[in-house]
């Protein structure tokens, strides 16, 4: 499963301790994370993590782009409901976007550790029919390997095997 952790300042310490706990569990699968987030956890882990850019440059969106392809699993994302961020539009069009493609999503830390334990008993298998059945996009369905692009290699690679 893909898995990614996102953390507002006041709650990154928190999260890192989170993934600690879980360590074991999280090796078997795929890990994102933003900027700093992903930096923390791997100063603190032997986990190896895809990093984004920073929240705020960009890296809510890099992820929600995995979420709007539906190639993300499992969205843990410790936010600080107390403080204003600058970039809350691109936060709630993250959250948005798990809404709409139905990515599980926890913000805090009693709704992470349900999370975690319905992954640790294969609750999440469901997704692994998402990405067999995933739909054929229309350019991947006409475009012949000699017009494509390299931006189109990644999507057409998933789809044609090629």
């Amino acid at each position: 499963m893909n898995v990614a952790f996102v953390a507002h300042d006041r709650k990154k310490e928190e999260l890192v301790n989170f993934v600690v706990a879980y360590e074991l569990l999280f090796q078997e699968h795929t890990l994102f994370a933003t900027g700093t987030t992903g930096t923390l956890i791997m100063e603190s882990t032997k986990l190896d993590i895809m990093k984004f850019k920073s929240g705020p440059l960009g890296g809510d969106q890099q992820l929600g782009a995995m979420v709007a392809q539906n190639e993300m699993d499992l969205l843990v994302f410790f936010r600080d409901p107390l403080a204003s961020q600058p970039h809350e539009a691109d936060i709630n069009a993250l959250l948005r976007l798990c809404d709409v493609y139905g990515i599980p999503v926890a913000t805090n830390m009693a709704t992470a550790e349900l999370l975690i334990h319905a992954l640790k008993r294969g609750d999440f298998q469901w997704r692994d029919i998402v990405h067999q059945n995933r739909p054929v996009y229309m350019t991947e369905r006409k475009a012949k390997p000699a017009d494509l692009q390299m931006s189109d290699y990644y999507l057409t690679s998933k789809a044609t095997g090629l």
